[in-house]
């Protein structure tokens, strides 16, 4: 049987229909007005629908996403649908619809409603593309800033800074002395050789629940947290899982920290190396503190290394400030700055000095963070004739920080220094055009800054985002000089400068992390004569070379050419740094540098394949030497100032340097002109310099006689004495050379170049009138 016509279903269904109140218009979507489901015309009750269009779904499902939605009274819609018009209100174009007419109304109750055709699909056609004008995208939220550590309201009483003292540390017991109380310190190293006599923390004699490690104040104080770590060691694994905490003003009688009524029980650490923040519950004031191991490791014993939390409370019994530190006079931003706090200062300082600062980006890191260059000269963005480069580069490791905050903190103080004429820095600014490069490695800082200073541990954020070491990832020039060396093949077959990079470190798929490559470049385009790479965990300068020439031995006393100019340099900063030169320091780690005057050469310390000091010195003209500024990587930012006055006169007097030695200028005896890559030996040092491209040139030199010989290509060599006195004045030697006469016949490919140039000119001559 033939299913009935279509406008008769209609005619029963509007029939059926309860009747509508007086002066009510019918919703739209009961007159294929684009409803929920998005159909042409609602399907009549108990009848399939037509094909092609959708059947709308009940009244409590929600609409799908894009079609329209009925939107309550005084809301506003929700994003990506469209706004429901008033009841009785059009959502389509005022054209002929299917009902015959622009407003196509409901038949009447009784009456015999128009005939309503199939619909069609072009209707359908025509909703999909209303549907298409509504949707919206959500706009993507913008890329949120790594957010900043929440710095703990007491700052570290100074375990791991040496601020506490090894006196005031007490154990119950000790396995041996160098694993005594003095060794609890947070992130101390133990040594690395067979034999060495300390390892990295206290580790207790018994094993019970009675042993404890004590810290004294030596002054009331608010204690209100305790960071510990496992041991560190290279032969067992030990560390602490659970240990209460006791306080006492007298070391006789011990309150306990109480959780509420009971005793507290803080978890601890679940590896050696994580540092584990534990707040307590209620602070309490006192003198001593005792950290009580509870339970630890079940194939260890009880070992930890400890830092305390606590605010120094006022004593009125002292008159005296505590401690007796220097108070820095420099009204300096000393705070850990992030990136983005890192670029505001910076442009904060060239907005006040903008005739002596230029900043400048050499290159990005892996993740696309800038690197930034603070240049303070005269006459920034110029390299003048007789002006040496110098450059403090900071952050090769990203969690060793303070070289980045002293950078940042030496901007500021040579800008407003120079603005006050202070005679010092006006002679340093207008005589050098200094390069300060604050974070090598942005990306592993980010990720320290991220944990804070006392939880960042000891390695976290040291390398690259691509997990590099970038002091060792330059190129291997050593070996290859060393093996020349050996054939003495140097230097008549084999430079003992400027040595070029092997071709394998120039491919694409090589493992050169984009921040060094962008360090190269950065040397390779300024004629750079000293620098300072300034890296943190221990106290020492080192001086290259820093690889051992033995490639098997892990320490070798391996000098340079230039040794001792470089244990001058090294000497400079560490006898004029204040850390260092006191005597009533303790030892960082393991390592008694203080009986070498706290400088090492690099390789006799431990070798470091691939470092950028020995990449600077063979590869550059630039003398570059590694200054280790403080026991702890991350110091907290209430050490801060005492490490910049620490270190603010190593910082001044080591750039004074660059102006020891001899200085010239290489120029043509002719037209005056200068010799770019002129080469400048002196007698008795198996190292060369080459002139810049002003053919002006600087060589670092010791107090003494030398005589210094200038040669260029084409043109005769040329020696002469100088002379380098003690003063930190430059010694001007200069020379001018003659262009060589050729003598005999030559080379064969000279005679058949002036063969060929003879022909051209009397050809020349052939045409000319």
């Amino acid at each position: 049987m033939p299913p009935p016509p279509l406008a008769l279903l209609l005619l029963f269904a509007a029939a059926a229909a309860p009747p509508a109140p007086p002066g009510t218009a019918l919703r739209p979507e009961a007159v294929g007005m684009g409803g929920p489901g998005g159909s042409a015309a609602t399907t009549p009750r108990g009848a399939a629908p037509p094909k092609a269009t959708a059947t709308a779904p009940p009244r409590s499902t929600a609409p799908p996403k894009g079609s329209a939605a009925t939107t309550p009274r005084g809301a506003a819609p929700p994003k990506g649908t469209a706004t429901a018009l008033p009841q009785g209100t059009a959502t389509t174009p005022t054209k002929k619809t299917e009902w015959g007419g622009p407003s196509s109304a409901a038949p009447t109750r009784g009456g015999p409603g128009p005939k309503a055709p199939v619909p069609r699909k072009k209707k359908l056609v025509r909703v999909k593309v209303v549907r298409k004008k509504v949707l919206k995208k959500r706009p993507k939220a913008p890329a949120k800033s790594p957010p900043a550590p929440q710095e703990q309201p007491c700052p570290p009483l100074g375990l791991e800074s040496l601020r506490v003292q090894d006196s005031q540390l007490r154990s119950s017991s000790d396995k041996r002395y160098g694993l005594g109380a003095h060794r609890g310190r947070l992130n101390i190293q133990s040594g690395l050789y067979d034999g060495d006599f300390f390892d990295g923390g206290w580790c207790a004699g018994q094993e019970d629940a009675g042993q404890w490690l004590e810290v004294d104040a030596r002054r009331l104080t608010n204690f209100t947290g305790v960071i510990t770590q496992g041991l560190n060691s290279i032969w067992t694994y030990d560390w602490v899982t659970s240990y209460k905490v006791q306080f006492s003003n007298d070391t006789h009688t011990w309150q306990p920290c109480r959780n509420g009524t009971e005793e507290a029980v803080f978890p601890a650490n679940k590896d050696p190396e994580t540092p584990v923040l534990n707040t307590l519950p209620c602070p309490a004031v006192a003198r001593y503190i005792r950290i009580n191991p509870q339970s630890w490791f079940e194939n260890g014993t009880i070992c930890l290394r400890a830092e305390v939390l606590g605010c120094a409370m006022p004593d009125p019994n002292n008159i005296y400030q505590w401690p007796n530190e220097p108070v820095p006079t420099d009204k300096l931003d000393f705070r850990h700055h992030n990136y983005k706090e890192m670029r505001k200062l910076m442009k904060r300082v060239n907005e006040e000095c903008p005739n002596i600062t230029r900043i400048y980006s050499i290159g990005k890191s892996y993740l696309g963070l800038k690197m930034y260059v603070m240049e303070i000269s005269d006459n920034p963005g110029r390299h003048e004739v007789g002006e040496p480069e110098f450059r403090y580069v900071a952050g090769m490791h990203g969690n060793e920080v303070l070289g980045r905050e002293l950078l940042l903190n030496l901007m500021e103080y040579l800008c407003r220094e120079f603005r006050r004429g202070n005679p010092r820095v006006v002679q340093l600014v207008t005589s050098t055009r200094i390069h300060l490069l604050p974070s090598m490695n942005p990306d592993g800082y980010e990720t320290a800054y991220r944990l804070g200073s006392e939880l960042s541990g000891w390695a976290m954020g040291r390398w690259t985002y691509e997990g590099i070491d970038l002091n060792h990832n330059f190129a291997d020039l050593n070996t290859a000089l060393w093996d020349a060396e050996d054939n003495d093949l140097v230097p008549h077959q084999f430079p003992n400068h400027y040595i070029p990079i092997p071709e394998y470190y120039t491919f694409a798929n090589a493992t050169v992390a984009p921040e060094t490559r962008a360090v190269i470049d950065w040397m390779q385009r300024y004629p750079f004569v000293l620098s300072a790479n300034l890296h943190g965990g221990e106290l020492v300068v080192t001086y290259p070379f820093d690889m051992t020439r033995t490639y098997w031995k892990a320490q070798e006393l391996t000098p340079t050419a230039d040794d001792g100019v470089f244990r001058w340099l090294a000497t400079v900063y560490a006898t004029s740094n204040l850390a260092m030169a006191s005597e009533e320091r303790r030892l960082c780690h393991y390592d008694d540098f203080m009986r070498s005057g706290n400088i090492i050469n690099g390789a006799n310390w431990h070798t470091v394949p691939g470092s950028m000091n020995d990449f600077s010195y063979l590869h550059t003209n630039c003398f570059e030497i590694t200054v280790e500024l403080s026991c702890d990587k991350f110091p907290h930012v209430s050490e801060l100032p005492t490490e910049w006055e620490n270190n603010r006169e190593s910082l001044l007097l080591y750039m004074e340097q660059v102006h020891r030695g001899i200085k010239g200028v290489v120029r043509d005896e002719e037209t005056g002109e200068g010799i770019a890559n002129a080469i400048i030996s002196v007698d008795g040092i198996n190292h060369d310099v080459r002139t810049a491209v002003d053919g002006d040139y600087w060589r670092l030199l010791n107090p003494g006689e030398y005589e210094v010989t200038a040669r260029a290509e084409g043109y005769e060599a040329a020696t002469r004495p100088c002379r380098v006195s003690f003063e930190n004045v430059p010694t001007p030697c200069s020379f001018r050379l003659a262009r060589r006469r050729l003598r005999g016949r030559g080379p064969p490919d000279l005679q058949l170049r002036l063969h060929r140039h003879r022909l051209r000119r009397l050809r020349a001559q052939r045409r000319a009138p």
